[in-house]
């Protein structure tokens, strides 16, 4: 079976669980294309972005001189599927958190993928998350003639659902992947009763090569790692201020903030506002072997997230034997127990955050290890990466006969016609 990827930006280090999905569905025997918007430059930290970024076509690529001859193409050669196309780009406009000319650039990019998958006999587009990488499927699936899926995340599409359009996207899909249960019931929010059922859940995978080493002994010292992009919503913030407090009350916390973004200087300033350099330590976007290291040389992981789908990170410490400490947001609860893989507390709360932290240092090493152990268990059982992508599979085979169905009942009607 061809299928088709798009994603907004591929390959990049915060989507490297994309890398693993596309990698275990070709491992099932599914030939899967790569299209992104940008990606071809900037920097990687892994082998295997790098070796991906060699199989990614990319649709501006070569500016808008591209998209211009596969509209012009497109309208002059399917100008009934352009114009149904055009006339979803103008519907989609309106109330949209975007003016206008943005859904035309996706009507246009939108004929330079249906052009590439004619090309190529592909017969099914998927899309990762619900934004305009979604509305770019469903346009490109309207003018070339084929069908289109998605998977959302969250939780980015969940605060301005009506502003992106987003119930017209899961309408239009052939079906939508939803990575946690918390995800598919704001999913079933933005749409009729009627179109729930082809919400499923999906989760994302940890690779085996990730957490097959050797397991590696309780950390005594009190170090916890944070991996994410430096940016609001994860709140690194309140980490630093959660260090400050347990300083004052004389607990000397160690915090590696692995990653980097937008807020890292104010993160910094922070940092040096509080005098705690020797005890936080920001590394910059690192590669997954790195990851892997500064986790297993941590006590546990810690998250101050305020939205969230459910962070990969999570799932990747799990899997190494390291209990979370994380906010009790969205679908991290479908995988983090309290108290049995880790702590939750209130989003904001730098004193719950702070407490949380105080206690993971206090419990005794062999509970932490058997803390560990509950965890790795729990997110084999869940977030295998090969069965997952079987429940793809399941999927686009699914809508591959729906679509063979619909083929031939198109067929048959202009027979008789």
């Amino acid at each position: 079976m061809h299928i088709a990827y798009l994603i907004n930006q591929y390959p990049k280090v915060s989507h490297s669980f994309i890398r693993r999905e596309i990698l275990a569905l070709e491992r099932q025997g599914i030939d899967v294309q790569r299209i992104a918007l940008r990606g071809w430059e900037g920097d990687l930290v892994d082998n295997e972005d790098f070796i991906e970024r060699t199989r990614t076509r990319y649709i501006l690529q070569d500016g808008m001189r591209g998209l211009l001859r596969s509209t012009i193409a497109m309208a002059t050669s399917a100008p009934g599927r352009f114009f149904a196309g055009l006339r979803l780009a103008l519907k989609m406009s309106r109330r949209a958190d975007r003016p206008l000319p943005y859904h035309l650039i996706y009507l246009a990019e939108a004929c330079r993928i249906a052009e590439w998958l004619r090309e190529t006999d592909v017969t099914h587009l998927h899309a990762h998350f619900g934004t305009n990488s979604a509305e770019v499927a469903m346009l490109a699936a309207t003018v070339g003639g084929f069908r289109y899926s998605l998977t959302i995340h969250g939780s980015e599409e969940f605060d301005k659902p009506e502003f992106i359009g987003l119930g017209e996207k899961i309408r239009r899909a052939s079906f939508v992947a939803a990575v946690t249960s918390y995800c598919r019931s704001q999913l079933y929010r933005a749409v009729e009763h009627a179109h729930w059922g082809k919400i499923h859940v999906v989760h994302c995978g940890v690779e085996p090569a990730f957490h097959n080493v050797a397991s590696e002994a309780v950390v005594s010292i009190p170090r916890f790692v944070c991996v994410g992009r430096l940016c609001e919503q994860k709140g690194q913030q309140l980490l630093v201020e959660a260090v400050a407090l347990l300083a004052k009350k004389g607990i000397r916390v160690e915090l590696v903030l692995a990653g980097d973004g937008e807020m890292r200087s104010e993160v910094t300033a922070m940092i040096a506002r509080h005098g705690l350099h020797d005890q936080v330590r920001i590394t910059g976007w690192i590669s997954g072997d790195q990851v892997r290291t500064e986790l297993l040389q941590s006590r546990a992981m810690v998250m101050a997230s305020f939205a969230e789908g459910l962070p990969v990170v999570i799932m990747e410490a799990m899997s190494l034997r390291r209990p979370i400490l994380s906010t009790w947001i969205t679908g991290i609860p479908e995988l983090v127990r309290e108290g049995e893989s880790g702590w939750l507390y209130a989003p904001g709360s730098i004193e719950e955050l702070a407490n949380a932290m105080e206690k993971c240092i206090a419990t005794p090493d062999a509970e932490i290890a058997a803390m560990g152990e509950r965890a790795h268990a729990r997110v084999l059982e869940r977030h295998d990466s090969d069965r997952e992508a079987s429940k793809l599979v399941t999927l686009f085979w699914q809508a591959e006969q729906d679509s063979i169905v619909e083929r031939t009942a198109q067929q048959m009607a202009e027979a008789y016609r």
